[in-house]
């Protein structure tokens, strides 16, 4: 057999028949959020964090605004301790945030948890114990019953533990860890079992968290497992239904949301994602997926670069460039046809109206970013991006036709490089492509517009200076009659632009003009400080490009003797 064998493996069980609802109901506001980073976060790296670390990223989870913050397991770690400490002694909890920390259903680790505590004004026990069929028959080797009472003990020593100490303002909560693989009426068992010691109220819940401590099916599983349990503990009103997501099938943040769905209020996680294994639940992810749906996600995530410094700094471990909402890449497009997308939703996006722009689901200015790194272009990329830069960084608008010639030179160009290509270098990939001085120069002109325009043009032809003179209704018009007239070559305009570069006394002029040169479509382009000579320089620089061979004079001598 294969080690690599799906037949060792089982779906996950299914929740008994209900009637479920979360699949109906829209989500229209946010959860309570608790980071779990000083804990969670912190078991799950190779080297934890120092108390130094601990407290800045404190502030910069009380800066995002978070107001339940899981800051360690007190009991287990001399550290973790130091700092439930600090933050008690120093002053440093907001009045509006709690603080809560886990310890295990052992009295000698509950009554040291209770100790690190003593001077908070307010601060939640979250109490524990692994209840999934695997962790009681194979590393516990107890029945039901007897994890029962190791929960019920657990949780009378927390209860007669608090009651020491008055002052404080406790809260409980428990975990039946391992939730996701336990049978669905064994979680409802235990939960009661705790309830029945603790006895909350309306006025004073319990929170009973719900973790996929290990991700064994599906969100849509998961939100079954939910509702189910929602639908069936007792004393609903007195009891705060919290979720704790695992990452382990890549589903955390998905899991979560369907969580709140199904009758989740709390949602456990970190910044940015980092936990045991593959990761824990998003806050970043899953608050910026409510943001872009017209929720306030009641956090400031306004300076995700802010964030993403701290949490690196702190944890030691870097952020994908293609993390949701807030990687470095996020906004940036590449695709040809992505690129044209955004560049024209953007051209027409009114500030008064709800945002919809393609492919960006949210306005980048929201969270700190910009358009600077929305396109970019290599070599997978179209005329889009090339003429979103050209306009958003000098001002240059391509007619379509231009950019269409264009394009394939950039892409040449960029696929010698093997990487991005800037907005400067995309220029002068547009200057090489379309501006041709030679063999035809412009040296000077005359224009007379008393009657019908007429133009007399001074060229250099390959050293050799040249004076065309014709009349017609525009400066390119009587541009072609001379030109015909002198080389007896029949040229045509398909099509021309031009507008401003720039505003003032700065400004200069950028033509653009496309020519029918015996039969083959030729594009050319020029700039001058004159309107007049940046068209007749752009009409020279396309019939430079069309390869003529000699000189007009040869040119006119060829035309004499077809005739």
């Amino acid at each position: 057999m294969s080690c690599f064998d799906h037949r060792k493996y089982r779906p996950a069980p299914r929740v008994p028949a209900f009637d479920r609802q979360w699949p109906d109901r829209d989500l229209v506001a946010a959860p309570t959020w608790v980071s779990e980073d000083l804990r969670d976060g912190n078991q799950a790296l190779l080297e934890p964090m120092s108390v130094e670390q601990k407290q800045r990223l404190w502030h910069q989870i009380i800066k995002v605004g978070i107001k339940e913050v899981m800051v360690g397991f007190p009991s287990a770690s001399q550290p973790d301790y130091d700092f439930v400490r600090w933050l008690i002694e120093e002053d440093q909890i907001p009045d509006d945030v709690t603080i809560a920390v886990l310890v295990q259903c052992r009295e000698h680790l509950i009554e040291r948890t209770f100790a690190s505590l003593v001077g908070a004004k307010r601060a939640i026990v979250h109490l524990y114990n692994s209840t999934s069929t695997v962790q009681r028959e194979r590393v516990f080797e107890m029945d039901r019953q007897g994890i029962v009472d190791i929960a019920v003990q657990g949780a009378s020593w927390v209860k007669a533990h608090a009651a020491r100490y008055p002052d404080v303002e406790w809260r409980f909560e428990y975990t039946p860890e391992s939730f996701s693989s336990t049978e669905i009426d064994f979680s409802l068992e235990i939960c009661e079992a705790v309830m029945d010691v603790w006895q909350p109220t309306p006025e004073e819940k319990c929170i009973l968290n719900l973790p996929t401590t290990v991700e064994v099916g599906g969100p849509h599983h998961h939100a079954d497992q939910i509702e189910y349990f929602c639908q069936h503990i007792s004393r609903r009103d007195s009891v705060i239904v919290s979720v704790h997501t695992h990452n382990d099938r890549g589903g955390a943040v998905a899991s979560a949301e369907l969580a709140l769905l199904a009758g989740a209020e709390r949602v456990e996680g970190t910044l940015l994602g980092n936990g045991e294994r593959t990761g824990n639940m998003d806050i970043v992810t899953l608050a910026m997926n409510l943001y872009s749906q017209g929720i306030d996600p009641e956090l400031d995530l306004s300076r995700p670069d802010e964030i993403i410094e701290v949490v690196q700094e702190c944890t030691g471990i870097p952020m994908h460039p293609r993390h949701p909402w807030v990687g470095e890449m996020v906004y940036t497009a590449f695709s040809g046809s992505h690129q044209d997308a955004i560049r024209k939703s953007l051209r027409k996006q009114q500030a008064d109206e709800p945002w919809q722009v393609a492919y960006l689901p949210i306005d980048p200015r929201d969270i700190g970013r910009d358009y600077q790194a929305v396109i970019r272009v290599n070599s997978q990329s179209g005329k889009g991006g090339m003429t979103f830069l050209l306009e958003r960084d000098y001002g240059i608008s391509l007619p379509r036709w231009m950019a269409l010639e264009l394009a394939p030179a950039v892409q040449a160009v960029s696929e010698t490089v093997s990487g991005e290509l800037s907005s400067q270098r995309i220029r002068e990939v547009l200057t090489e492509t379309f501006c041709r001085h030679e063999p035809l120069s412009l040296t000077g002109y005359r224009l007379d517009r008393d009657a019908d325009e007429s133009l007399t043009v001074s060229l250099n032809d390959a050293g050799r200076a040249v004076r065309l003179s014709g009349q017609g209704n525009g400066v390119i018009s009587s541009f072609m009659t001379a030109w015909q007239t002198h080389t007896g070559q029949s040229v045509s305009v398909v099509d021309y632009s031009e507008h401003a570069l720039g505003e003032g006394s700065d400004a200069v002029a950028i033509a653009f003009v496309q020519l029918n040169v015996g039969g083959q479509r030729i594009s050319g382009m020029a700039e001058d400080g004159d309107t007049v000579s940046a068209s007749l320089k752009a009409v020279l620089s396309a019939l430079n490009r069309a390869g003529h061979q000699g000189t007009m004079s040869e040119l006119a001598a060829e035309a004499q003797a077809s005739a």
